[in-house]
Parts: structure tokens; sequence; C-alpha cells
């Protein structure tokens, strides 16, 4: 069986669907992307041929766009925060308790399955202001100019808002990610650093989360992935308002094309979503790897060797 998947024919089996898929959906959409975002077109009619003015007037200018950029990056900042730190958060919690842990586990997960449209009426629900939703009121009780605070209309706050429930919809995704990974650490480092005199916060700073580390970094990458080209909460919770407060690069890409019929100018965004993305991702990788190349002597490790030693 081992010397079958060795193989490199049988390899490619396994790849070769997925690589199709991924080629029709995903490299054939961006290759036509490129193709429109020369052309003026409305989506009917004849293409009007304008090489790269469409990218000029984007880059130039287009002040909007820009906006948009430092929209986005301070989007996907705020849900690495909460989703990659919350999440790990909760599955350390997680890990240390002993009673209820599925009922826990169930009821941090259910945001994750809810749909996006549920997830941001229920938040429209709850920081409604009139009539006061159930936030407002709370904060009411405390302080009077609190009932009437404006949440997703103010164009302070709708940027925030919006990221913070994208971060809340799946911060439950990567806290069962770092649960079945916390959950995998060696009994035998979590043994050697207790015999070394480690308490709890050692134990997790120096042992398991420099172990799991490969897995942060590959749910960073996820969350850059999923937020700079996020789209559904955004729009539906504040439509990118109020006026381009909490506009991000998709949303304002999906304006551009189909709410203004601008074809060629929207997969001119389009293309500079996925510029960006790599770039962004890049950057990433090449930290990271700096970071993987550093030595990492740790209290569990040491202790390992320090017990083998003996």
């Amino acid at each position: 069986m081992q010397k079958s998947f060795g193989r490199k024919k049988v390899i490619m089996m396994f790849l070769l669907p997925a690589f199709l898929v991924y080629t029709l959906f995903v490299v054939v959409s961006v290759v036509w992307a490129g193709y429109y975002s020369l052309f003026d077109w409305s989506g009917v009619g004849e293409k009007s041929f304008l090489g790269l003015q469409n990218y000029t007037q984007l880059f130039t200018n287009d002040p909007t766009f820009w906006a948009t950029v430092a929209h986005t990056l301070i989007y996907t900042v705020i849900c690495v925060l909460i989703q990659v730190f919350g999440g790990l958060l909760f599955a350390i919690f997680l890990s240390r308790v002993t009673k209820f842990r599925a009922g826990l586990q169930t009821l941090y997960y259910v945001p994750v399955v809810i749909s996006s449209v549920a997830i941001c009426q229920i938040f429209t629900k709850l920081l409604s202001v009139t009539p006061p939703g159930v936030i407002n009121s709370v904060l009411g009780f405390f302080n009077a100019d609190l009932l009437y605070m404006e949440w997703i209309s103010n164009d302070s706050l709708s940027l925030l808002m919006a990221s913070f429930v994208e971060g809340y919809k799946y911060l439950g995704l990567y806290m069962v990610i770092f649960y079945a990974a916390l959950i995998g650490v060696p009994k035998e480092l979590e043994e050697a650093a207790i015999m070394d005199g480690t308490n709890v916060v050692q134990l997790y700073r120096h042992v398991k989360i420099p172990y799991i580390r490969p897995v942060i970094i590959a749910n960073c990458v996820l969350v850059l992935n999923g937020s700079l080209r996020s789209f559904d909460i955004s729009f539906l919770l504040t439509k990118g308002g109020p006026g381009n407060s909490s506009e991000l690069m998709s949303t304002y890409m999906y304006k551009q094309a189909f709410s203004s019929m601008k074809y060629g100018y929207g997969s001119a965004v389009a293309m500079a979503i996925v510029a960006i993305c790599l770039l962004v991702g890049f950057v990433f990788r090449r930290v990271t790897e700096r970071g993987e190349e550093a030595p990492a002597g740790t209290i569990g490790y040491r202790g390992l060797r320090g017990s083998e030693s003996l």
C-alpha cells in the first residue's frame, strides 16, 4: 500500500480531479477577468479596447479604491486577531475543562453552520437603534446616552462591527482546529515540562504553542486568504456604508461591475485583489519562514532531552 501511494502516477491520479476543478473555477476565471479588464464594457453590446487605461485610472485617479484597500487590511487584521488568537484561547480553555466540554464545543461552533444572512440579521436586531436592541438596552442601564448609540450606521464603527461579526462567525472553526492540535501534543513533552517545574502558563507558552506553530501559521494563511476576499458579511450588514466607510475591495468590485455596469473596470479591481492577495501571502510566508529558521529552545524540549540523558 505504501509503495502504491509513493508512486507519482498514483499521486497524480488523486490530485488531478482537484486540479481540474481548481483550474476551471479559479484559474480560468482569473484569466477571463484579466481579459475583460482591458476593455470598456457594460456587459452587453460591443467591447471597446482600452489597454491599461482601467489600471491607470484605478491606481492613480481612484482614491476610493485605495480607501477600500486600507479598509480591507484593517478588516483582515481584526479577523486574524479574533479568529486565530481568539480561537486559540478558546481551544486552550476547552483543553483545560473536564465537564460539559462537548456541549461548550458545540455551542461555540454553532455560528459557523449558521448562514451569513442569518448572522447579519441577528446582529442587526441586537444592534438596533429604533427600537433599541438588546445591546443598547443593556448599555442604557449604565449610561442613558448609549441607549441610542449607532453601531452599524456609524461611519467610525461600521467597519469594526463588520469585521467583528466576520470574526465571530468563524471563530469556532479555528477553535476546533486548534483544539485538535493541542490534544495531539505528545504527553511526553508535557510530562517533561512538568518535571522541570513549569506552571500552566509556561507549559502553553514554551511547549504546546511552539509545538503547534505550523497549525497557527496554516490558520493565519486561511484567515488572510478569506478576509482579503471577504464579501458577504460586509455587504449584508453595512452595504459598504455609510458612504464608503466600510467598503471592502470585494464589495467595491461588485458595485463597479454589477451596479455601475462597468465590467471592464470591475475586472481591473478584481485583478488588483488577486495581486494584493498574492503579495500579502508572499510577505507572510517570507516572515514565517524566517521564524522557522530561528532556533527554538523551549522548556519542554530541554526538559525532554535532559530526562533522556539521565
